[in-house]
């Protein structure tokens, strides 16, 4: 079995604070979930997409493989659980769909890490917490969701913390990304706005958020 050939991108979530559907942004005139194959494709073979909406995706994304939770409205958890599930490799990357900037060199050391200890997960620290998301998983170790939802438990950290996982820290994580933002979430309109800020000339800036 290739060691890492394939990616998964959660799809799913609330979307409470963004006020909308958050997989189906958009990051000026392109949607952000085409910004993320682009990119991630890069590096993986085989990518997969968690949505509750399989319809939409299966006509727009047919390069990549549709798959919905098998155990539902468990929370990331679920997303994770049936993306190793379907992985065709002993490592799946995972990343979420409001997720914006992807660093394939952080990525590579990532791989060399697992390399190196054969751990079931490679997960990055900031301080006191861990990323759950831009962070590899063993396929082998899907099984150990089943068990944590079974006994109510949908923390991604529970999952985390029971399996072998490597962890980097910040420092050396900050030295393939300064500002840490391969970590950023897109949680609100604000957080959209700020983003796009960086992106564009500020005068275009209210046309660029899309929904």
């Amino acid at each position: 079995m290739d060691r890492f050939k394939t990616a998964v991108i959660l799809a799913g979530g609330k979307s409470s604070r963004m006020g909308f559907d958050k997989q189906f942004l958009k990051i000026g005139e392109k949607r952000l979930m085409d910004i993320l194959i682009n990119e991630i494709k890069e590096e993986f073979q085989d990518i997969i997409i968690v949505t509750n909406k399989p319809k939409e995706y299966k006509s727009l994304y047919k390069s990549c493989r549709i798959v919905s939770d098998e155990i539902e409205s468990q929370g990331p958890l679920s997303g994770i659980h049936i993306g190793l599930k379907e992985s065709k490799s002993k490592y799946a990357y995972f990343i979420a769909c409001d997720m914006p900037k992807v660093n394939i060199p952080y990525i590579r050391y990532m791989k060399e890490e697992l390399i190196k200890t054969d751990a079931d997960a490679c997960v990055t620290e900031a301080g006191c917490r861990m990323q759950p998301f831009n962070a590899f998983y063993s396929k082998e170790v899907f099984y150990k969701i089943e068990d944590l939802l079974r006994e109510g438990k949908r923390s991604m950290f529970s999952f985390i913390n029971i399996i072998n996982t490597h962890f980097i820290d910040e420092d050396t994580a900050k030295k393939y990304n300064k500002d840490f933002n391969m970590f950023f979430n897109l949680n609100t309109p604000e957080d959209l706005k700020d983003f796009q800020v960086k992106l564009y000339n500020p005068k275009n800036m209210d046309k660029n958020i899309e929904k």
